[in-house]
C-alpha cells in the first residue's frame, strides 16, 4: 500500500495513527545525532521528524520541484521557486478554458513554466483532500477580512 503526503482532516488522521505499524531501522550516529538535534529544535518526537522527512522526500521525488513549507504541525507542499500548490490550482479554477489554455493562461501571468505548474495539477491530483482544505481556509478567512471591512465601513460612515 502506499502511503501518501498529506495534510490530513481529523477522520484521516485518526486513520494513519491506526495504521501506523512499529519498523525498525538502523541508523548510523552521526545521522542519529542530527534527527534528534532537529526534533528538539522543532519541538517534535524524533519518530514523527523521520517520518514527515521520508513522506516529503518520496513526495519530492516523485514530483521533482514541489517542496514543503510551513512549520511541523502545518506544513504545506510549493514549488520550490514559487507559489504554494493551493495557490496555483485555486487560480488555475478561477480560469475559464481547457487546462491547457489555464495552464498557459497562468504561466503568462506568473512567468512559471507549464512543466511546473502541471507537476503541481499532478501532486495536487493525488493530494486533493489537503488542497481543498487550503483553498477553502483561504476563502473562508477572505470572507472574514471582507466582513470585517464592511463593519468597520458601517461603523465609521
Amino acid at each position: 500500500m502506499r502511503y501518501r503526503r498529506a495534510t490530513l482532516g481529523a477522520d484521516e488522521a485518526r486513520e494513519a495513527l491506526v495504521m501506523a505499524r512499529s519498523t525498525s531501522f538502523r541508523i548510523d550516529d552521526v545521522a542519529k545525532q542530527k534527527l534528534a538535534a532537529r526534533a528538539a529544535r522543532d519541538g517534535v518526537s524524533a519518530t514523527s521528524l523521520l517520518e514527515r522527512l521520508i513522506t516529503e522526500g518520496v513526495d519530492q521525488l516523485d514530483y521533482p520541484g514541489i517542496v514543503f513549507r510551513g512549520p511541523a504541525h502545518d506544513r504545506r507542499a510549493a514549488l520550490a521557486a514559487g507559489p504554494d500548490v493551493w495557490e496555483i490550482i485555486a487560480r488555475l479554477r478561477e480560469l475559464d478554458g481547457s487546462q491547457e489554455h489555464r495552464i498557459a493562461t497562468l504561466s503568462a501571468e506568473s512567468d512559471l513554466h507549464p512543466r511546473l505548474i502541471r507537476i503541481a495539477i499532478d501532486y495536487a491530483a493525488e493530494n486533493p483532500d489537503g488542497i481543498r482544505e487550503r483553498i477553502d481556509r483561504n476563502a473562508a478567512m477572505a470572507e472574514h477580512s471582507r466582513q470585517a471591512a464592511q463593519q468597520r465601513e458601517v461603523l465609521l460612515a
